[in-house]
């Protein structure tokens, strides 16, 4: 265990991506039951993709109208004109609304629908015999998808254009669109034929981020907006070109997403953002240890170019080794966040960049706590390899390799980074049933010390109960090892489990009575528990002086409290 460190001393995805529902899979010919009402449906012809019509979609379609015996009421192919009507909305027999919803583009299907879900005990003279059972003959047209957007009537998307793909925009990303606003008589109120913004910022009116939310790329769409999630109660005066919008004014919006700009918070406290001005290729990205090749343009808030990098014919692309400190840790991250071929604006602020401190660059001075804007292109990147593609004797070779990093890193400081390489390591050689026996033995040291070693780094940073967690994987690899029961000790101490540490502590003794850190451990112990003692007795001695006190005061039928003797002991039998 020479590789392991010595032990330190004694101190601290879109509302609007829906599967269909749930429908009964009819083959061409077969009939089949439609819920528990006695409608059924044969398919005649199947239909395209998987998409089928919700309720408030504007259907149209070509059908025939018989009785069981053959009679035919009526058809819209005789009229030669598609019927169209909205579903789910009650304009039609139940047995229309429901068994609608079931089919897909193109198909043409028979429903036999009983009368309860048709017309019932009264029918529709002249041609519709009360309790009649009847057929129709459907095909369905095309249909215009109509969506309550809020749920709560007050705001109906309607889709005149699909979009590309399945991606929705999110609240931070930046979107471009255009569209016009009108009154409900027509009037023109508002338009522009490109405006950008956040999507949680808005735009014009509550109801346009809320439709944004909902649409994909290219997709156009004509909205109507109640007051709510228009101008309200108190509506809008005319300002330049936009004309006025009276109180509680319903407005039709004809909207289109042109495009958007992804944008990325690559840190949790969002100190640096990627905003992604051109999408890149597939889904692989860099990963830990992977070779970049980027183009780069690096400025200041003022436009100002400090860096510029492969944009010239006969420069060389930007490479540097992700997770190696070769560049400011917020371009190192973000570009780990990138895909091949993508271009994207990374706004980086300066805890992430080049801090408190001036920077002399290529092309100029970055001052002292400056945010920094990086344009970049990811042209290409190799990734170091997974464990998965590697043999048993690459992945020992990989984990004593990153087993020694974590150790450089240790030994400079860096905690963080000194932990993800040790986790790395452990993974690379986690499972080992391919191994052979001499690979095993080999493995296990390796697993125990990077463990060790690991709880040593977060024993550094105060996360306490991680490197309980490693301590005990590493015993349970070795139960005798006594530095995994002395970080133990020394986790259990920092989380008050004062017992455990005495358990581990004496265990370690049994084992290696001599050793004077674990001696020393003991003695911080034993310190630890005299202080906890008095404590917790002058904890208890305040207590019982409070219920003392509580005791002595009584109160009066009337509500009354006042001061009396405390209780002494009575002496009466």
């Amino acid at each position: 265990m020479d590789d392991d460190f010595d032990m330190p001393p004694a101190d601290a995805m879109n509302e609007d991506f829906e599967m269909p529902d749930e429908n009964p899979t009819v083959k061409v010919g077969e009939e089949k039951e439609i819920g528990k009402e006695g409608l059924k449906k044969k398919l005649v012809k199947e239909g395209e993709g998987w998409d089928t019509p919700d309720n408030g979609d504007e259907v149209e379609v070509h059908y025939t109208g018989t009785l069981l015996d053959g009679t035919r009421f009526d058809s819209s192919r005789d009229r030669g004109t598609p019927f169209k009507f909205t579903l789910g909305q009650g304009q039609v027999i139940k047995g229309w609304d429901q068994g609608i919803k079931t089919m897909k583009k193109g198909e043409n299907a028979i429903f036999t629908i009983p009368s309860e879900l048709a017309y019932g005990e009264s029918g529709s003279p002249p041609t519709i015999p009360p309790n009649a059972t009847l057929q129709f003959d459907v095909e369905l047209l095309s249909w215009i998808s109509v969506k309550d957007i809020c749920k709560d009537g007050g705001l109906f998307k309607k889709i005149l254009v699909k979009g590309e793909k399945w991606e929705n925009p999110k609240d931070i990303d930046e979107v471009l669109v255009k569209y016009e606003a009108r009154l409900e008589d027509g009037t023109l109120v508002a338009k522009s034929d490109g405006v950008e913004f956040t999507v949680k910022e808005g735009y014009l009116c509550p109801a346009v981020a809320k439709a944004v939310k909902t649409m994909k790329k290219g997709e156009k769409v004509l909205l109507t907006v109640k007051p709510q999630y228009a101008f309200g109660e108190k509506g809008k005066a005319a300002l330049g070109d936009e004309g006025a919008v009276p109180p509680n004014a319903t407005l039709e919006i004809t909207l289109e997403l042109v495009s958007w700009k992804t944008v990325t918070e690559v840190t949790d406290d969002k100190k640096v953002i990627k905003k992604t001005l051109k999408e890149g290729e597939g889904y692989d990205r860099p990963n830990e240890g992977a070779i970049v090749k980027l183009k780069l343009i690096g400025k200041l808030q003022d436009g100002t170019v400090f860096l510029k990098k492969g944009h010239d014919n006969d420069e060389q692309l930007f490479e540097f080794k992700t997770d190696e400190e070769q560049v400011i840790e917020g371009l190192d991250k973000a570009v780990m966040k990138m895909k091949k071929g993508e271009v994207a604006l990374l706004i980086i602020a300066s805890e992430y960049a080049f801090g408190s401190s001036e920077s002399q660059q290529e092309l100029a001075v970055v001052p002292p706590n400056s945010t920094v804007y990086y344009e970049v292109e990811l042209v290409s990147f190799d990734k170091e390899k997974e464990s998965w593609d590697m043999n048993t004797e690459e992945k020992i070779e990989a984990a004593g390799k990153k087993k020694e990093e974590g150790n450089t890193l240790f030994k400079a400081g860096k905690y963080i980074r000194a932990s993800k390489r040790y986790e790395k390591a452990v993974k690379y050689i986690e499972y080992d049933t391919s191994f052979s026996e001499d690979e095993k033995k080999q493995t296990k040291v390796l697993k125990v010390t990077c463990n060790l070693n690991n709880a040593a780094c977060k024993l550094k940073l105060k996360d306490y109960k991680q490197a309980e967690k490693l301590c005990t994987k590493a015993l349970e690899l070795d139960s005798k090892n006594v530095k995994a029961l002395y970080r133990r000790a020394q986790a259990y101490i920092n989380l008050a489990d004062l017992d455990l540490a005495e358990f581990d502590i004496k265990k370690a003794l049994e084992i290696e009575p001599d050793n004077r850190d674990v001696k020393l451990e003991y003695k911080a112990l034993k310190e630890k528990v005299k202080e906890y003692n008095k404590k917790e007795a002058k904890f208890y001695g305040n207590m019982f002086a409070k219920l003392n006190k509580l005791e002595s005061v009584e109160t009066t039928n009337n509500g009354a409290v006042k001061e009396t003797e405390p209780m002494s002991i009575d002496s009466k039998a």
